[in-house]
């Protein structure tokens, strides 16, 4: 499937597959010259990802990251709030919080799903926090704790009901960074529709791929914030012939056509992706179950079906991950350990935490494993 890297004796974490009409809408782009951010392809690939979502509406953007920093804004997130998230994720979810002059505080995860957990975070709410006017404060920076922001690691979805129900009890907006589970789903439905904003991401390493990109999702409920993201990830340009009136400080956050284009070759492919994964995802947990060197394949949480979109494993300890990452990446095989915690970085060190034990753990034992879809 990847001669190239195959010559090179090399397997990847996880490439691109391009297997349907990319070309074909890409020459079509090229064809009618729209090759920016006005183009058919920029509202289709919008309506074919709500249709596939079930989401009301969505907006895309040039990636993730933008995505999340307007999701942040739209849910009301301003210069000296505080944002509740996890430390384990990437950096743009931290890198988002910071975009809007807002604090990042690190609440740990849970065992099962590698995300936010809703039982911590009320513990810290709870010792922490109180509710004034309708909104919720940190008693001991007395800034006010605006929203929350879940990630689902490696496709597999946090428990969301029991998340929007200490959302709700403290007054806190729920954004959902669900960046790399498109087409994961909780309880039936797609992540990205729990709060009031959601965020996928479709990044070259993604399930699929616009080679950089991001999306934001509304449910019905929060349909009416779909329009004013699109005008302000557009510079706040109001609609005129051959005027320029801008209204707002805006943003160049709308995704080009033909980035557009490569989106809806890759979705309508998604289907065939996700069920090429998780039969990779099958393949390793029959490998590993019983392993003798105690190597712990970590499946897709109970109520959710997960997009695998990077393989995991767990390691014994952090000698036998340092070890199990030296051999394979010696002989080829691309194996990666999870992110740095983000309260370890230098830019957040300072940031406010609670007991991240579990988070610390996993840091010293997952592995990640060639997940690439197969055909």
């Amino acid at each position: 499937m990847y001669p190239a890297y195959a010559a090179q004796g090399f397997v990847p974490l996880h490439a691109a597959t391009f297997s349907g009409n990319e070309k074909k809408y890409l020459n079509e782009c090229i064809d009618t010259t729209f090759v920016s951010s006005v183009g058919e392809f920029v509202n289709r690939f919008e309506r074919d990802m709500a249709t596939y979502t079930g989401a009301a509406r969505t907006v895309v953007c040039v990636s993730g990251t933008n995505a999340l920093h307007m999701a942040l804004m739209l849910a009301g997130v301003e210069r000296g709030d505080e944002v509740i998230t996890q430390p384990l994720t990437f950096i743009a979810t931290a890198n988002a919080i910071s975009y809007c002059g807002a604090h990042p505080v690190f609440v740990d995860v849970d065992r099962d799903t590698m995300g936010l957990s809703p039982a911590r975070m009320g513990e810290w709410l709870a010792g922490h926090a109180a509710v004034r006017d309708g909104q919720c404060y940190n008693k001991g920076t007395g800034r006010r704790i605006k929203a929350c922001v879940p990630m689902h690691t490696f496709g597999h979805p946090v428990h969301l009901d029991e998340l929007v129900a200490v959302c709700r009890e403290w007054h806190i907006e729920l954004v959902e960074d669900a960046a790399e589970s498109v087409g994961s789903l909780y309880k039936g439905r797609h992540t990205g529709l729990f709060g009031r904003v959601g965020v996928l991401s479709f990044n070259g390493n993604k399930t699929i791929t616009t080679g950089g990109g991001g999306m934001l999702l509304f449910n019905e409920e929060n349909i009416e914030l779909a329009e004013r993201a699109k005008h302000l990830t557009t510079q706040a340009k109001v609609p005129h012939r051959w005027e320029f009136v801008h209204d707002a400080v805006g943003y160049n956050y709308r995704m080009p056509n033909i980035n557009a284009a490569l989106g809806c070759a890759q979705l309508e492919c998604l289907p065939a992706y996700i069920d090429s994964k998780r039969a990779v995802a099958a393949e390793y947990a029959a490998h590993f179950s019983n392993h003798p060197a105690n190597i712990e394949f970590f499946g897709e949480p109970a109520d959710t079906r997960s997009n695998y979109w990077l393989n995991a494993v767990i390691l014994p300890d952090h000698e036998a991950q340092i070890e199990f990452l030296t051999q394979t990446n010696d002989k080829g095989v691309m194996t990666r350990p999870i992110w740095e915690l983000m309260n370890r970085l230098p830019m957040f060190a300072g940031s406010e935490c609670g007991d991240l034990s579990t988070a610390e753990w996993f840091s010293d034992r997952i592995v990640n494993l060639p997940s690439s879809v197969r055909l």
